[in-house]
C-alpha cells in the first residue's frame, strides 16, 4: 500500500498543475474613457527617424511621397490609428529654433546635431513639414517647446506663427511663408527632461521657469485653451512631480508628463542586444516593463493630493524598450530591432495605461520610426512592420472606448530572481457596444488559460486575433517581413457568463464579444 501511495504521488508530480489564472471583467457602472491619445507616438531628429524615415526630400523620384512625405508610412500609420504624433523631439527640442525650419529650404541654417550622433541638420524639414505631415496623416500635433536653450518669446512666438488666424507679425510671417489658415496646434510640451538634457535643472527652478513660459502660451486653439505639457519626472523620480504639482497652478497646466524605459543599464553597451537575450534577459526586461504601473500609481497618488478632481493628465510621452543598437550602426543612431519580447512589453503597458485611464490620458512610444521600439522600420525604398506595430493596431480598438475594470489573479512566471504575473488583462465597451478584451501571456515558456468571469456583459459570440511566434527572440526582416504578423485565434470558448482562454507562450491576443 505505501509503495502504490508513493507511485501514485511520483506520478501526481508529472501531472500539469491545473491554471489558476481568474479575471473578472465588471461593466457595471464603468465611465472612465479610454483616451485615445494614449496611443500617440514620437518623431525625433534622431538617426534615421525624420530622415529616411518619415521625410525621403520633395525631390525624390523612387519612393511614392507626397512633399517628401513617404506614402507607404503614411497608409501603415493610418491604419494604426495614430491620435498624435510628438516633434522634434525629446533632447533635440531643447536645441531647436523652430525659426531655423521655415522659409525657402535652401535658405535655412544648417545646424549640428550635438546630442545623436554630431551629424550636420538642415533643417529641410521644419514647421510646415511636420504640421502639413500631421494632417496628411489624420493625426494631432504635440510640439514640444525649447526651454533649455531658447527663450520665452521664441516659445510665445511659435504658438501664434501656428495658432493665430488674424493679423499679427506671426500669423503674417506664417502666410509669406504658404500657409494661410494656422493649424490649430493642441498640445505642447514646454521643455523636454528638464532634469537631464533639457537643462540639468533642479525641481523648484523648473517649476518657476514653467510658471514664465506658460504665462506667455495663452493662445487659445478654437473655443479651447492649449494643453501644455510641464517636463515631468523619469521613472521613480516621485520628488520631481510633487515639486511641480506643489508649485504650479492648475490654471497654467494641463499635463505632467513622466518617462520610463525598460532598459538594463545606463552605460555604454550595457543595455544588451535586442535580438540575441536569453529568457532571464527576457524576464528582467519585462520586470522593468512592469513597473511602469508601480511608478504610475504613485505619481498619480502624488497628483490627487494636489488635483484630486484629476484635471490635470499624467503624460506618459516617452515609453518603451531601449537596448544596445544593432552592429555596425551609428551608436547616436539609436536603432535597434524589434522582436516579440517587444509585442509583450507593449501590449502589457498598453494594458497598464488602460487600468489608470482615469489619470493616463496621453503618452508617446518611443520611437515612429527606425529609433528604440520603432513600429515602422525603412531601409531606402523598403519598408516594414514590427511585432509592436502589429500589438497597437489590434489594440486601436480601445481607442476613446469605455474602460472595463478588471481584477487578474495570475499565475506566477518564475526565471532565476524574477516572478512576475503570467498574464495581463485589460477590457474595454466600445460605443457600438462591443466589449473587447486584451490578453498578454508574458510566459516565455508554456501556455497559459486564464478564466474569465464576465460581469454585466452579454456575450453571443467571441471572435479574436493573435499576434505570436515560435521564439521569444523572433523578428521580422526585409528577406522576411510577414515572420511575425497577426493571425485569426480560435483559442477561447465563451460559456454563458464565463470565457475560458488558452493563450501560446509568449502572445498577445485581443478578443471581440
Amino acid at each position: 500500500m505505501k509503495k502504490l501511495l508513493i507511485t501514485l504521488w511520483v506520478a501526481s508530480l508529472a501531472m500539469p498543475t491545473l491554471a489558476q489564472n481568474k479575471a473578472t471583467v465588471n461593466a457595471e457602472g464603468a465611465t472612465v474613457t479610454i483616451n485615445r491619445h494614449i496611443y500617440g507616438h514620437f518623431a525625433e531628429h534622431l538617426g534615421r527617424c525624420i530622415y529616411g524615415g518619415f521625410y525621403v526630400g520633395d525631390n525624390n523620384k523612387t519612393i511614392p511621397n507626397k512633399n517628401g512625405v513617404r506614402l507607404d508610412v503614411v497608409d501603415a500609420l493610418k491604419k494604426m490609428k495614430i491620435p498624435n504624433l510628438r516633434w522634434p523631439g525629446g533632447c533635440f527640442a531643447d536645441t531647436y529654433h523652430w525659426k531655423d525650419g521655415i522659409g525657402p529650404k535652401a535658405k535655412r541654417p544648417k545646424i549640428v546635431n550635438t546630442w545623436w550622433g554630431g551629424v550636420t541638420e538642415d533643417n529641410s524639414f521644419g514647421t510646415h513639414d511636420f504640421l502639413n505631415m500631421c494632417e496628411l496623416l489624420g493625426t494631432e500635433p504635440y510640439l514640444a517647446g525649447n526651454v533649455g536653450s531658447g527663450t520665452v518669446q521664441d516659445l510665445s512666438e511659435w504658438v501664434q506663427y501656428v495658432n493665430f488666424p488674424s493679423n499679427s507679425p506671426m500669423s503674417n510671417l506664417r502666410q509669406q511663408n504658404g500657409r494661410q489658415k494656422p493649424w490649430n496646434v493642441k498640445f505642447w510640451g514646454v521643455g523636454n527632461e528638464a532634469w537631464g538634457c533639457g537643462g540639468n535643472m533642479k525641481p523648484d527652478y523648473y517649476a518657476n521657469i514653467y510658471r514664465q513660459y506658460s504665462t506667455f502660451m495663452n493662445s487659445q486653439v478654437g473655443t479651447e485653451k492649449i494643453f501644455r505639457i510641464a517636463s515631468g519626472a523619469s521613472s521613480d523620480d516621485f520628488n520631481w512631480t510633487e515639486t511641480l504639482m506643489k508649485n504650479i497652478p492648475g490654471s497654467m497646466v494641463e499635463g505632467v508628463a513622466l518617462h520610463h524605459y525598460s532598459v538594463f543599464g545606463w552605460g555604454e553597451n550595457a543595455k544588451g542586444s535586442a535580438t540575441e537575450f536569453t529568457e532571464t534577459d527576457y524576464a528582467h526586461t519585462m520586470n522593468e516593463a512592469l513597473k511602469m504601473d508601480e511608478f504610475v500609481q504613485k505619481h498619480s497618488d502624488i497628483m490627487d493630493k494636489y488635483d484630486p478632481k484629476k484635471k490635470v493628465a499624467l503624460v506618459v510621452d516617452e515609453w518603451g524598450a531601449w537596448y544596445n543598437v544593432e552592429p555596425g550602426t551609428n551608436p547616436g543612431f539609436l536603432f535597434q530591432q524589434n522582436t516579440m519580447r517587444d509585442a509583450v512589453l507593449a501590449g502589457a503597458t498598453l494594458n497598464i495605461f488602460h487600468k489608470h485611464a482615469e489619470r493616463v490620458r496621453m503618452a508617446n512610444l518611443a520611437q515612429a520610426i527606425n529609433v528604440l521600439q520603432a513600429v515602422i522600420l525603412t531601409d531606402g525604398p523598403k519598408m516594414l512592420l514590427t511585432p509592436t506595430y502589429h500589438v497597437l493596431e489590434m489594440y486601436n480598438v480601445h481607442q476613446d472606448a469605455t474602460m472595463l475594470p478588471v481584477d487578474v489573479k495570475a499565475d506566477d512566471y518564475k526565471v532565476g530572481e524574477y516572478k512576475l504575473p503570467a498574464v495581463s488583462v485589460s477590457a474595454s465597451r466600445d460605443k457600438a457596444g462591443k466589449t473587447h478584451i486584451s490578453l498578454v501571456n508574458i510566459d516565455a515558456g508554456k501556455p497559459q488559460t486564464i478564466t474569465v468571469n464576465l460581469k454585466g456583459i452579454s456575450a453571443k459570440s467571441v471572435s479574436g486575433r493573435i499576434l505570436t511566434s515560435a521564439k521569444v527572440q523572433d523578428y521580422n526582416t526585409f528577406a522576411q517581413p510577414n515572420k511575425v504578423k497577426p493571425a485569426s485565434f480560435s483559442g477561447a470558448k465563451l460559456t454563458g457568463d464565463e470565457l475560458t482562454v488558452t493563450l501560446p507562450p509568449v502572445s498577445v491576443v485581443v478578443l471581440e464579444m
